[in-house]
C-alpha cells in the first residue's frame, strides 16, 4: 500500500494508517517531491510529474501491484495514475479531493490560492471539522512549518494550472470515494459526483469530519479502507 499527503503535509500524516495497516500489508508514505525529507528541485513543474513519481517509488519497494490511497492533493495524483498506469493497481482510494479545478467555482479555486499561498493558524483550522482532535490539528501545525515554501507554491501554482478536468468516467480501478461531511476544501457533494462518475465506485461519508478526514477520525477511515481492501484482496 503507498498513501499520498495532501498539500502542505508530509508522510508522518498517515501514521495512524501505517500503524494499522502495516499488521497486513506492506504500507508505505511517500513524501512528495519537494516535501518533507524529499529534495527540492529546480524549475518549474508539470503536474503529472507526480505520476511518474509513484511509479519510481514502487519500482523502489519492488512492487509490482499495489493499492494507493490518495488524500487532497495525493488524491488528484492517485487519480492520475490510475487514469494513465491501471496495471500497477490493485485498487484506488480518494480521499477529500476532487477531479481538477475545473470542478469548482472561480471564487473558490481563488479562495484555494489565497488561502495556502498566506497560511495563518485560522486558514488551517478551516481544514478541519468543527471538533476535530487536537492532534490533527497539532499535526497540520508541524507539516506547514516544515514545508520547503518554493516548492509548495510550485505545487500550487501547478496543480490550478494543469489538473483540470479529468476524465473520471475512464478509471477501471476498484475506487472507493471517502469524504468528510464538513469539508470545506472539496464538499461532500463533490465526491458524490466522483463517485457516481467513476464505474463501480464506492462512496463513504465520515461524519463530523473536514478535509483532513484521516487525521480527524483515523479509525473510521481505517476501518472504512479496510473494508474496501478486504473484497479486493478476495
Amino acid at each position: 500500500m503507498l498513501f499520498l499527503h495532501g498539500i502542505g503535509g508530509h508522510r508522518h500524516h498517515w501514521s495512524s494508517q501505517l500503524k494499522f495497516f502495516s499488521e497486513k500489508y506492506q504500507a508505505a508514505a511517500w513524501d512528495a517531491r519537494g516535501y518533507g525529507d524529499s529534495d527540492d528541485y529546480e524549475g518549474p513543474l508539470q503536474f503529472d510529474h507526480f505520476t511518474g513519481d509513484v511509479l519510481r517509488v514502487a519500482e523502489h519497494l519492488r512492487a509490482s501491484s499495489f493499492h494507493l490511497v490518495g488524500l487532497s492533493m495525493g488524491g488528484r495524483i492517485a487519480r492520475n495514475v490510475a487514469l494513465h498506469h491501471p496495471a500497477w493497481l490493485r485498487s484506488l482510494t480518494l480521499a477529500d479531493t476532487s477531479p481538477g479545478f475545473d470542478a469548482l467555482s472561480p471564487e473558490q479555486v481563488t479562495r484555494f490560492v489565497s488561502e495556502r499561498k498566506a497560511r495563518t493558524p485560522e486558514t488551517l483550522r478551516r481544514l478541519l471539522g468543527k471538533n476535530p482532535r487536537a492532534e490533527a490539528y497539532q499535526a497540520l501545525l508541524e507539516s506547514f512549518a516544515a514545508t520547503h515554501p518554493e516548492s509548495y507554491i510550485k505545487t500550487i501554482e501547478a496543480s490550478v494550472a494543469h489538473d483540470r478536468a479529468a476524465p473520471l468516467e475512464q478509471i477501471r480501478v476498484p475506487t472507493l470515494v471517502i469524504t468528510g461531511t464538513e469539508d470545506q476544501v472539496y464538499p461532500p457533494a463533490m465526491a458524490h459526483d466522483m463517485a457516481r462518475r467513476i464505474p463501480g465506485a464506492r462512496l463513504v461519508e465520515i461524519e463530523g469530519a473536514g478535509h483532513m478526514s484521516n487525521l480527524e477520525q483515523p479509525e473510521r477511515f481505517n476501518r472504512a479502507l479496510m473494508d474496501f481492501l478486504k473484497e479486493n484482496d478476495a
